[in-house]
């Protein structure tokens, strides 16, 4: 890997370290295979509905039923981060209300059904505004897959250059799914854009520190 050269477009950032192998896992995705992954992957992740805050964010602007948020979800993110299904959306927004950050109100509808009208309490702008108000993540110290390299000569389960490779491979795979992703999306739009460059950032970053973990350790 040419450590000197700049990155450019996605499929600059495709081709580093290598040839793709196969395709592995992943976990942003294209249009074809989106349905397991953006806001669903997330909250799998962090054992919390994801969407709770998002929610709030929307509701921040004024109230509205689960249809229209998630429509709106899907104009800001478009495909880049799949828009939860309706039920999930239901789901959070009534635990929301158990939690006393919304509430709700049926509003009567002439010619349809009636719906349920979702509006953010005190708590519920409290809440929002110390999400928004915390800062990122911690770096990644206590990394699996480092513990793995670390101490994969101790147990004699796996060459610590392989372990690598196969990491690698992963990564790789990501980045052309990424770069397919950034072809299929509208640079107009820049919050999808975004995501998927600062996805791939974080991706390049991953890629050359295998390298030096070869280097020192394989």
């Amino acid at each position: 890997m040419d450590r000197g050269r700049s990155i450019g477009s996605p499929s600059d950032l495709c081709r580093c370290g290598g040839a793709v192998r196969p395709w592995e896992p992943i976990v942003i995705r294209t249009r074809r295979s989106a349905a397991g992954c953006g806001w669903r992957a997330a909250a799998d992740t962090m054992g919390v509905p994801a969407v709770r805050m998002p929610l709030l964010a929307l509701l921040a602007k004024e109230p509205a039923h689960g249809y229209e948020l998630r429509g709106r979800l899907v104009r800001v993110f478009g495909e880049v981060y799949p828009a939860p299904n309706i039920g999930q959306i239901y789901v959070t927004l009534q635990r929301l209300e158990r939690d006393g950050l919304v509430r709700s109100q049926d509003v009567v509808q002439a010619t349809r059904p009636n719906k349920r009208v979702y509006e953010l309490t005190a708590a519920g702008r409290a809440a929002l505004a110390a999400w928004i108000g915390k800062p990122g993540s911690e770096p990644r110290v206590r990394d699996d897959f480092f513990m793995k390299l670390a101490l994969s000569p101790m147990a004699g389960a796996a060459d610590r250059l392989e372990l690598i490779n196969r990491q690698r491979r992963i990564y790789l795979n990501q980045m052309r799914d990424l770069a397919t992703l950034a072809d299929t999306t509208n640079r107009g739009d820049p919050i999808p854009m975004l995501l998927v460059e600062g996805a791939m950032l974080h991706l390049q970053a991953d890629l050359d520190w295998l390298e030096r973990c070869q280097e020192e350790l394989a």
